[in-house]
């Protein structure tokens, strides 16, 4: 994510409890994914984790990413009144 966009989520996630449970969400799957790719080898069932929680925190960056297009439209909406 762009640095504009790490900033607003700081903010927002204050006020968003949704928000704050998707990034959350989102920093687990990045850890458990860097366990993953620190080993040398992966197993059959290792790789298939992996894969399954790269979907899980793509599905979870979305829904994040949802919560700033509804902020960015709601700012948009504020500065034109």
């Amino acid at each position: 994510m762009e640095k504009k966009d790490m900033e607003i989520i700081a903010r927002l996630v204050t006020e968003n409890d949704s928000l704050k449970k998707y990034v959350q969400q989102h920093q687990e799957y990045e850890s458990q994914l860097e366990e993953y790719n620190s080993r040398l080898h992966l197993t059959s069932e290792e790789w298939m984790e992996r894969k399954k929680i790269q979907k899980l925190k793509l599905a979870v960056r979305d829904k994040i990413e949802r919560i700033l297009a509804q902020h960015r439209r709601a700012q948009g909406k504020q500065a034109s009144s």
